[in-house]
């Protein structure tokens, strides 16, 4: 019995002595591979650590405005800014971009506040916004002048703008010669002669006497010593020349009458803008001094001259103006709608038809117009390649487009095949840009003096216009003919040294460089002037000691800057 008990108690024993060791085995087991991870993952942190510090690390620095000034530790340029760190990823992306890209840091990018825009598509209708002046409808403007000598004895009308209704008596004339011809029909009425009787009868319409003076004149058969002239039509007067007493004559224009029911505006249009003008088109129009309040119309007649002075095109617009507010002489603002908008605005049936024949469908790119630099020579934008990039590039432009979103219109906005244009000026581009492109509409004018300095110009993924190749050939073998010439165009054999005197403005060892002044270097057809220069390497640079006049050997590698090569007293 106690045998069997030992047994049993020696096998418990085993097996918990068992136990305990594998517990040992299995911390002992975390516990190392805890250390050999920790070890694994300190290493590649640090080897990730030591590779983004290498690829960090810019491979050389060069100047803003000169890619040949390389150094290998930041400083100064020869025009005194910053060198620029170019790292490994700026060099090996070099090759497959093209000439004039730049790459900036995206936090420079927040700082300078650029602004991007996607190139959109959109049938072009040009809302033409000029001025014009309201004019009397001269279809109804009627001149009263007389047929006869005579006195006003009778004056109706007191002042100009006085408005007259047709048969209202507007003067009373006493004319002699008016007395003998009334004496001549009623002779003839008195031998009851037919013939002269209609023969003094249209003697008297001639001289334009009054259908009722001279119907008065039958009846009565007496002669009228005054004869009352009449309003020819309903309207206004105007250019009263006359007062109760006056001499008049044959020739003279006494008075004009002229309806306001219907105006004219003689609008200006910019002779850019000439082609899209037609007949029919609609108007609308607004005055100053009525805010809020607009008239509409449409294009009545276009002038077949353009004015010398001016350099612009009239269209006369037609206006009714029944309740008279438009009155002649008014300064007016005036916008014609053309293309699709035109149609929107128009009830005329035949709208439509006129602008297909204009052909409003046609889809043209638009971009921003505060995205075009416009430079004496060409027009360019900005375009954002991503990934920080920015190239500048050339186009060609077109109209400039006034957009304007009323979301309450029943045509708001203009729908496009990207979208939505906003409210804002849009510049037609008529070659440089494709869809899908990006363009700067902020800050474009720095990144654009930075990009121009290497660029070409070409379109990223476009062709390059022909003309334009042949025409940067032939200014390339013009500023080679310059070259062979004098002067600072072409300063052609800068690699034979020179000496020269000059006189030291500043020095500045750690960047081995110097500003001299230094007088006109004949062989090299430079004038005196002062700039900075690099100093050789085997040239001491305790002789340029700052105010000192010196000989100085400069020279001009192919590639790179001025160079001080060597220096004697």
């Amino acid at each position: 019995m106690n045998s069997t008990q030992e047994t049993t108690s020696g096998k418990k024993s085993s097996s918990a002595s068992k136990i305990v060791l594998l517990g040992i085995g299995l911390v002992i087991g975390v516990i190392v591979t805890l250390i050999i991870y920790k070890f694994m993952l300190g290493e590649t942190a640090s080897s990730s650590a030591g590779m983004q510090a290498t690829e960090s690390e810019p491979l050389y620095w060069v100047a803003p405005m000169d890619p040949n000034f390389k150094r290998d530790k930041p400083g100064l340029s020869p025009m005194g800014m910053d060198l620029v760190p170019v790292y490994a990823d700026d060099e090996n992306g070099g090759g497959k971009d093209s000439p004039g890209t730049i790459r900036i840091d995206p936090n420079v990018v927040n700082n300078l506040g650029v602004k991007t825009a996607k190139v959109q598509r959109r049938a072009l209708d040009v809302t033409i916004k000029t001025v014009g002046y309201v004019q009397y409808n001269e279809d109804t403007l009627v001149h009263v002048h007389p047929r006869v000598e005579g006195w006003i004895e009778v004056l109706n009308v007191k002042a100009a703008g006085e408005y007259v209704k047709k048969g209202e008596p507007l003067f009373a004339l006493y004319s002699p010669e008016l007395v003998n011809a009334q004496e001549e029909f009623l002779l003839a009425v008195k031998r009851a002669n037919r013939n002269l009787m209609a023969a003094a009868k249209s003697r008297l319409q001639a001289l334009q006497m009054p259908k009722i003076a001279i119907d008065k004149l039958v009846e009565s058969e007496k002669v009228q010593q005054t004869v009352v002239f009449t309003a020819p039509q309903t309207g206004f007067v105007d250019n009263l020349n006359i007062r109760e007493g006056f001499y008049v004559k044959p020739g003279m224009t006494l008075m004009s009458i002229a309806a306001l029911d219907e105006v004219w505006v003689d609008a200006e249009i910019f002779e850019r803008q000439s082609n899209l003008v037609k007949l029919g088109l609609p108007v609308v129009m607004t005055m100053e001094y009525l805010p809020g309040k607009t008239w509409e119309g449409q294009v009545d007649y276009i002038y077949p001259t353009m004015d010398a002075s001016t350099r612009t095109l009239r269209a006369r617009l037609r206006f009714s103006n029944e309740d008279y507010f438009l009155k002649p002489n008014m300064f007016a603002q005036v916008s014609i709608f053309t293309g699709k908008s035109a149609m929107h605005k128009s009830s005329d049936e035949n709208m439509h038809e006129l602008m297909q024949e204009s052909q409003v469908d046609e889809l043209n790119i638009v971009v921003p117009s505060e995205a075009v630099i416009r430079t004496g020579t060409q027009n360019r934008v900005v375009l954002a390649l991503g990934d920080g990039k920015f190239k500048s590039v050339e186009v060609n432009i077109g109209n400039v487009v006034e957009i304007v979103t009323d979301p309450n219109a029943p045509h708001s906005g203009h729908t496009t095949m990207k979208g939505t244009l906003k409210s804002g000026n849009y510049t037609e581009v008529l070659s440089g840009l494709m869809d899908g492109d990006t363009v700067v509409t902020s800050a474009q004018f720095l990144l654009d003096s930075e990009s121009s300095i290497s660029s070409d110009f070409i379109r990223i993924g476009g062709e390059l216009d022909r003309s334009k190749t042949a025409l940067a050939e032939g200014e390339d073998e013009k500023m080679n003919d310059m070259s062979n010439m004098g002067g600072m165009s072409g300063m052609g054999g800068m690699n034979e040294p020179v000496w020269v005197e000059a006189t030291v403005d500043d020095a500045m060892p750690e960047e081995r460089m110097v500003r001299l002044t230094h007088g006109d270097i004949d062989d090299w057809g430079m004038p005196g002037m002062t700039m900075n220069f690099v100093v050789a390497e085997d040239v001491d640079f305790t002789q340029l000691a700052e105010g000192q006049t010196l000989q100085v050997l400069l020279q001009k590698p192919e590639s790179g800057m001025f160079e001080v090569v060597g220096v004697k007293p």
